[in-house]
């Protein structure tokens, strides 16, 4: 029977249609927009635009002249509907006012942040419309809290559950309660005009969210077996930033380049493929650092460089690793307490999370930060580039509780305080970094970083990675170089002549690099980008000290004239707030 019923009203449906087709006046209605097509091919300008006008000052003037014969058959003329029509007919040609608009959205409806608003038009019957709505707690706007199937709403497919309604026939329900709108309806004749925002799907969320990314390695898909298509997958190189487009598959990701012409999405190896396959490619000295070896190299380069090299620079020292090899000991077993508590577990760096930032005109500059292993060059470079351009580069005023010298000028080599001071301050966490030599504190504060910023000038610090905590937010935006030492036989071949200090109770006492201090060297560089590497923006392999440092300043050139930087996401969600829940009661029925 229901079958029946069915092709029933498919037959009805069919005659009708074919019955509007054939109609005389459609096609009549075709023809012409034909012509108002090939009549705008054509481009022709009207003589006159306004032709209504002209023929009413035309009648106007007839009724003062001599009724001769011509005369009243013009006047005549003029007087037909027929010939009225075809001047308004010809003014709406001529002005184009012939193209469908929609209606006006009025002004004040929405808000700028909306995306989108719809006007929703239904038929009022002696039946309720089918929907609920409730006030949002959160926002005060008046919502669709049900659609009832079956209902008026729900057969229109125009009104869905979370919709926002702005109006109902052109009364704004901006501050109104449930409870007034309700008479509002019931008083409404005929058709019922919504003005709704749609609500916004947790799929369209979560398409619109954009994902992006800054790699922490370099990679080819020529040299990778394991990619499923090598034409499919992507290139890039570490620090460049990508946007994730899909996570769905668990081994192989897409992505694209945010920069460059080509926007194509390609393959890449999903962080958890990367983790595993540097876990099983990793050395087994990595995993060995723990027990780190008892000649680690010893000493930062200085911490008076002016001792060797006759220069005093204030605040130009490495961090204050300062003292003898247990030092160094305790020093890597407390970055292996601090890496195992934040991260919990020691992962390869593969990528981290970046979102846009857009640097404001009179912003500070950002911080700059220095990190390497003893002996790489970091201090050297440090040097280099305050000497190159001091107008805008500058390093902190170390603190210490030593007696001042009598060459010395407080707050120029450094801020002198005293041991209750110092202490104190180590208490509020306001050293980034702090150390002892010859029985007196050296250490370097915030309060330093904070003077430098306030000259408008790039402070440059030097510290210990697992020491960055203290910088790494969204107040300083460090933007951290790590300095890293090349392979070892290239180590030999540019640092076998170079010196250090390497007595710390006798600073004139000097030595040589040994085949010792080189490994050390490359074993906590490796350990450091294990540990530290999501930190690290900037990564430069320091085998000749004058292209390092021709890559840093051009680097740091980049930097100062970009107007989009990438900065770590988790500096915006450090401090997680609770979301606020939309709730609400159920308050009307329409």
């Amino acid at each position: 029977m229901s079958g029946t019923v069915s092709q029933t009203h498919q037959e009805e449906d069919y005659r009708f249609l074919h019955a509007t087709l054939m109609e005389k006046k459609l096609h009549l209605l075709f023809k012409i927009h034909e012509r108002l097509r090939r009549f705008v091919k054509r481009g022709p300008a009207p003589v006159q635009e306004r032709a209504t006008s002209l023929a009413s000052h035309v009648f106007e003037d007839l009724i003062h002249h001599k009724w001769r014969e011509e005369v009243r058959e013009l006047f005549a003329l003029l007087c037909k509907p027929h010939f009225k029509g075809l001047m308004c007919v010809h003014d709406a040609v001529a002005q184009r006012d012939y193209e469908p608009t929609l209606p006006q959205v009025p002004n004040g409806i929405i808000d700028d942040e909306e995306d989108s608003v719809k006007i929703v038009s239904l038929v009022k019957t002696k039946d309720p419309l089918g929907a609920t709505i409730k006030r949002d707690q959160s926002t005060g706007a008046i919502v669709v809290a049900r659609v009832m199937r079956g209902g008026a709403a729900h057969k229109s497919g125009l009104i869905h559950e979370g919709d926002e309604l702005k109006e109902v026939n052109g009364f704004s329900l901006d501050r109104r309660k449930p409870k007034e709108i309700l008479p509002l309806l019931a008083r409404s004749q005929g058709d019922v005009t919504f003005t709704i925002v749609p609500a916004v799907s947790k799929q369209e969320v979560l398409s619109k969210k954009k994902l992006f990314v800054r790699a922490l390695f370099d990679y080819n898909p020529s040299e990778d077996p394991a990619v499923p298509c090598k034409d499919a997958a992507i290139t890039f190189k570490r620090g460049n930033i990508l946007q994730i487009v899909t996570t769905e598959d668990d081994t192989w990701w897409q992505a694209c380049h945010i920069r460059g012409s080509n926007t194509r999405a390609g393959l890449i190896p999903s962080q958890q493929l990367q983790e595993r396959r540097v876990a099983l490619q990793r050395p087994q000295s990595l995993f060995q650092q723990q027990q780190v070896k008892a000649a680690v190299f010893p000493v930062e380069e200085d911490v008076d460089y002016g001792a060797i090299t006759g220069i005093h620079i204030a605040g130009l020292r490495n961090s204050f690793r300062l003292g003898k090899k247990s030092n160094w000991v305790k020093e890597a077993a407390r970055s292996k307490r601090w890496s195992s508590g934040v991260h919990e577990s020691i992962c390869p760096p593969t990528y981290v999370e970046v979102i846009p930032y857009y640097k404001d005109s009179e912003e500070r500059h950002r911080l700059v930060v220095l990190v390497g292993p003893s002996g790489v060059g970091v201090n050297e470079l440090k040097k280099r580039l305050l000497i190159s351009d001091p107008d805008l580069y500058a390093t902190t005023v170390p603190y210490t509780t030593r007696e001042k010298r009598s060459q010395e000028s407080e707050g120029m080599d450094y801020h002198f305080v005293s041991v209750h001071k110092f202490e104190e301050d180590i208490l509020n966490r306001r050293f980034i970094d702090y150390g002892t030599y010859r029985g007196h504190y050296y250490g370097t504060s915030l309060d330093s970083v904070y003077r430098v910023m306030a000259e408008g000038k790039v402070c440059l610090l030097d510290v210990h990675p697992c020491k960055l905590k203290r910088v790494y937010t969204l107040e300083f935006k460090p933007y951290v170089v790590f300095v890293k030492p090349p392979r070892i036989e290239e180590l030999r071949l540019t640092r076998r002549r170079a010196k250090f200090i390497c007595d710390e109770e006798d600073p004139n006492q000097v030595r040589m690099f040994s085949e010792e201090d080189f490994e050390d060297m490359i074993h906590l560089a490796e350990t450091m980008e294990t540990q530290h590497g999501p930190m690290f923006d900037k990564v430069i392999v320091n085998g000749d000290i004058a292209m390092a440092f021709r890559e840093l300043k051009a680097d740091l050139q980049r930097l100062q004239e970009a107007k989009v930087r990438w900065i770590p996401a988790v500096w915006l969600c450090s401090s997680p707030t609770k979301a606020r829940r939309s709730c609400g009661l159920l308050a009307g029925w329409i």
